[in-house]
């Protein structure tokens, strides 16, 4: 910006306009280039019938007003130095009848969307608990209710698991909805996924949520899909507005112009500005392209400084334990479900008249594995629609994953999926062929996947390019699952592994977890000398099936 000489008449003071907000007032003697340096400061606005600019109280703002050399009020330099620089310094919050701790940096994150009076976009990097924090939020602001979630169907199943894990709620005080005919509603907290907000959309006008926690807000990106349509509607008398969102910002600006807006408008209120100054707009001889960044610097800065908190896990390690376990349930595929319940109670019938009292002896027994195998395949197959879905969003996030699996099936149909930046290690792999596909993991950063068989690929190789992991089936021993796992979890990794198990809801699957974690096995056994063989795993999932 170009300087211009000091005048007392040209002044920045602290001040309110119509929002309630603070702001600077800036005023100053008609000068075609002042106006020009101050059209280049974000969230700048005329307001012609006071004949007064004002522009957020900012870094940005208060750098470029310096430069100019405009008279700078003791109070607004105060109220800077006080509210906005230091705005890092956030406080930890007490949150009563929260049922399981914060880390720090999580307490912290309730503690910016408390300030924000409850509009605020948590844009922490994938794995570091977004909804643990807004679900704390709203324990912290109990009588804010009902409250709406929306989010992508393959996760609201697990908003709901996590609501009752830290609010302690149950079915009656949580819904999930489901299908796009709508009927009454009746829980104080309502999840419903992008897909059906349009065709519900009347009857969530009417159900007068106080407050509403957009999960992945990047989905409303497209001005033009009914989606966003219905949320712009949906959120016009909703005071409080929760964003959450792990893709890098500043990456795809453009993305984020609508998350941007439904929380404060005065950040940026000129989409054709924003678009010029942040999405390295371009015009391709056939239009304009926004999908580009740039001043990505100077972006980041002003969304910290008013609607953003963004925390990496380099930034947080220090509060993280090593490995990060998160159980996911996925719903299995509706056409799938009775297949999934004829075989289970193939099985129930098969245990009760084959292996009767002597179930505990004959556990081990090669036709036991068999009939639970068999009830293994259905439930991968009935998840995987939406595991694919759980990848794909996840990998919009710009990070690696890894994920192990047991059955060839499994594997064909993700490298089928996602083919183009995957590599896969499975029984048929060559020693040869076994280390490219790891190399390229490792070192080629188009290649986002790798894709396990947990027989062939759980041990002997390195795979630090990651720092999650996901495992869509679970071996029978604690011993495989912990060897797997360190495949990301070796030395050279220089971040928190995040590992999350994807289990079909209600299912053997869960079962096979339950039996793996309730005593701890999968942290403790192999350390303290009491690895469980695959034979007493077996014979403890049959017992559960006896209760």
């Amino acid at each position: 910006m170009k300087k211009i000489r000091s005048s007392r008449a040209r002044s920045a003071r602290l001040g309110r306009y119509k929002s309630g907000e603070y702001t600077i007032k800036v005023t100053f003697p008609y000068d075609p280039e002042d106006v020009i340096a101050i059209k280049e400061i974000p969230g700048r606005k005329w307001h012609p019938e006071a004949k007064v600019w004002t522009v957020p109280v900012s870094t940005i703002a208060m750098k470029a007003l310096e430069d100019l050399k405009f008279d700078i009020h003791p109070l607004l330099r105060k109220y800077y130095e006080e509210e906005i620089k230091d705005a890092d310094q956030l406080q930890e919050i007490n949150i009563r009848g929260l049922k399981k701790p914060l880390y720090k940096y999580q307490n912290k994150g309730v503690s910016f969307i408390e300030r924000n009076n409850g509009r605020a976009l948590v844009a922490d990097e994938m794995g570091l608990g977004k909804t643990v924090q807004a679900i704390a939020w709203l324990q912290l602001r109990a009588r804010i209710r009902p409250v709406l979630i929306v989010c992508p169907a393959v996760v609201k199943l697990n908003w709901a698991r996590e609501i009752n894990n830290f609010m302690g709620f149950g079915e009656n005080q949580v819904e999930i909805v489901s299908g796009k005919t709508p009927y009454l509603l009746s829980g104080d907290i309502v999840i419903i996924n992008y897909d059906l907000v349009d065709s519900w959309l009347q009857v969530l006008l009417e159900y007068g949520f106080k407050a509403i926690i957009l999960d992945e807000s990047q989905a409303i990106k497209n001005n033009k899909a009914k989606r966003t349509k219905a949320i712009k509607k949906l959120v016009k008398p909703i005071a409080h507005r929760i964003c959450l969102s792990g893709t890098p910002i500043i990456n795809r600006p453009i993305e984020f112009y609508n998350t941007i807006q439904l929380l404060d408008r005065n950040v940026f209120p000129n989409w054709f500005e924003f678009t010029k100054r942040y999405c390295d707009r371009k015009h391709n001889g056939f239009g304009w392209t926004y999908q580009g960044a740039s001043n990505t610097e100077e972006l980041n800065q002003v969304l910290k400084e008013s609607i953003m908190i963004r925390r990496t896990k380099k930034q947080v390690l220090k509060d993280l334990p090593d490995k990060i376990r998160s159980f996911f349930p996925l719903e299995m595929d509706p056409n799938m479900i009775s297949e999934y319940e004829e075989a289970e109670n193939n099985f129930i019938y098969w245990m009760e008249n084959r292996m009767g009292k002597a179930a505990a002896d004959r556990a081990a027994n090669a036709q036991a594995l068999t009939e639970i195998e068999i009830l293994k395949q259905v439930a991968v197959a009935a998840k995987l629609p939406n595991a694919i879905d759980w990848i794909t969003d996840f990998l919009d996030s710009d990070e690696k994953l890894v994920v192990f699996y047991s059955h060839r099936f499994v594997g064909d149909a993700l490298m089928k999926q996602f083919g183009k930046v995957a590599v896969k290690i499975d029984g048929s792999v060559t020693a040869n062929k076994r280390q490219e596909a790891v190399d390229r993991f490792q070192q080629d950063p188009k290649i986002r996947l790798f894709l396990g068989n947990i027989k062939a690929a759980g041990v002997g190789i390195t795979l630090t390019a990651s720092s999650n992991v996901a495992f869509l089936e679970l071996p029978w021993t604690p011993g495989e699952l912990v060897q797997a796992e360190d495949r990301v979890h070796r030395i050279g990794q220089k971040a928190a592994v995040n590992i999350y198990y994807l289990l079909a809801e209600n299912t053997v699957e869960e079962r096979i977890a339950r039996v793996l974690d309730e005593k701890r096995k999968v942290l403790t056994s192999v350390l303290d000398g009491e690895a469980p063989d695959e034979n007493s795993l077996i014979m403890e999932l049959i017992e559960s099936y006896s209760l």
